[in-house]
């Protein structure tokens, strides 16, 4: 995934590409139902037009005639404006105008496929080019190189084919690759916190080499999400509108930085280098960026899609316990999310399903009109806590934990795993102040509070809930 980012939701294609029998309309299909885009497979398109079998136009009409044929359904499909999902033919990469328009038109994504496995899958089917094995076995090799030519990135599943659409990077020594991973060509501003600096500094430093041409501090924590920290960081910049702004920390630091981004000079690219459980899991993803009021969290912000979000999830070897389970909050609620237990799985896995969860609601959802709203399951309780402890006394993790077990209340569901897992307690806040926040909360609609609950059939969201049981659950979860 070199070069210059293809962002799906901004307009392109995303394009599967890969030998006979490697599984594109089979992954094509899940993966278009995940990030909610159209299915297409061009073969079948092109057998339509064909008004008889491939096989039967092959034995007709020759190879060569099948190809241009193929050639111009493929591009026909690439230029359409409506962005879907494109399952390829196998041959259809052997055409240098369909390779030209993958390049400006699509994102590229190449399902491998050992040639024995593939030709295990086709062997007995009516394949014109899978008659003999030893042929099938060298077209196989003919082909690799094409397809590396127009490969964007290589998914091993489908969960790797959405974090590819949404330009997530994750992988173990990704820090060690940053400066082939951060697009383009013009000079990079690295942005972090004091602790995080000491930390991955220099490494990040090191990786970036020559394009690297200014560092900036934030303060830690929550206090970088002020207008006096972005003021400050504003005024040091020194980038111009080539430049890119790569943000090395956790949470607090990527939604400064990204936010700081997205206005200076009218926006530049920036890059999350995500360096917390919380970051690599949720707010390093999915474009959004803010900074927090004394009156509420997040109250100021933009949407600012990052030209790729980094995630190594090596680097989580070095957080302390404590924060540690601030980000386990967050994985508890994606878990919740999406029915299944992922805070059980190992580090990498974990952190790769949940990055996956988050970037296709993200992609179905790309401005937070409709249903990326789930993915604030227990945080407008949370966000009210941390205003009503003046977002000093209770940390982000804390206050989500308590949010869930709020929202799983009002939903009638078991709060174990959240007990369990992230073992919260009522915490110290002013009742009245953490009230108006959450009146506020921008899931307010005309004043009426909308939560997320969940379902028998899933996450919901938009909930109306009364005052009076919303105001029951926040007290309850207030020392």
């Amino acid at each position: 995934m070199d070069g210059p980012l293809k962002i799906p939701f901004e307009g392109g294609h995303i394009a599967l590409v890969g030998f006979m029998g490697a599984g594109k309309t089979t992954l094509g299909e899940e993966l278009a139902r995940r990030i909610g885009r159209p299915f297409r497979d061009v073969d079948r398109e092109v057998e339509r037009s064909l008004n008889t079998s491939i096989a039967s136009f092959f034995a007709a009409e020759g190879e060569e005639a099948f190809r241009v044929r193929e050639a111009a359904a493929t591009v026909s499909a690439l230029r359409d404006p409506r962005p879907s999902v494109l399952a390829l033919g196998g041959g259809a990469i052997t055409q240098e105008p369909v390779r030209r328009e993958l390049r400006e038109r699509a994102l590229t994504l190449l399902l491998d496929v050992d040639p024995e496995t593939a030709w295990q899958r086709v062997r007995d089917s009516d394949r014109p080019l899978a008659r003999e094995r030893a042929a099938f076995l060298a077209l196989h090799d003919q082909r690799t190189p094409l397809y590396r030519e127009v490969a964007d990135a290589v998914p091993r599943d489908v969960d790797d084919a959405v974090l590819a659409a949404a330009g997530v990077h994750v992988a173990r020594g990704a820090l060690k690759q940053l400066g082939s991973l951060v697009p383009g060509e013009g000079p990079v501003a690295l942005v972090s916190d004091p602790q995080v600096a000491g930390i991955h500094g220099m490494e990040a430093q090191l990786a970036l080499g020559a394009r690297l041409a200014e560092t900036h501090e934030l303060p830690p924590g929550e206090e970088a999400k002020t207008l006096a920290a972005l003021d400050r960081l504003w005024q040091e910049l020194r980038l111009d509108r080539s430049g890119t702004v790569v943000a090395l920390g956790g949470g607090c630091t990527t939604d400064a930085a990204g936010f700081a981004a997205s206005v200076y000079l009218r926006g530049v690219p920036w890059v999350p280098v995500a360096t917390s459980l919380v970051a690599q899991v949720d707010a390093a993803i999915g474009g959004k960026t803010a900074i927090d009021l004394p009156q509420g969290k997040n109250l100021v912000g933009a949407f600012h899609w990052p030209a790729r979000v980094v995630v190594d999830p090596a680097l989580l070897e070095t957080l302390p316990p404590e924060q540690r389970l601030e980000g386990m909050a967050e994985v508890v609620k994606t878990g919740l999310l999406a029915g299944e237990p992922l805070w059980e799985l190992p580090d990498d896995e974990l952190v790769r399903r949940c990055a996956a969860f988050k970037a296709a609601v993200c992609l179905r959802d790309p401005h937070d009109r409709g249903e990326r709203a789930i993915l604030n399951l227990g945080h407008t309780f949370a966000h009210a806590l941390e205003a009503g402890a003046h977002y000093g006394a209770v940390t982000h993790g804390r206050a989500v934990a308590l949010g869930l077990l709020a929202a799983l209340r009002l939903s009638g569901r078991d709060t174990a795993a959240v007990e369990e897992v992230l073992g919260p307690q009522p915490v110290r806040a002013d009742r009245e102040f953490a009230w108006h926040a959450l009146q506020r909360d921008k899931k307010a609609v005309g004043g009426e509070l909308r939560l997320v609950l969940l379902g028998d059939d899933g996450p919901r969201w938009n909930v109306p809930v009364p005052a009076d049981d919303v105001r029951r659950e926040l007290d309850r979860l207030v020392a």
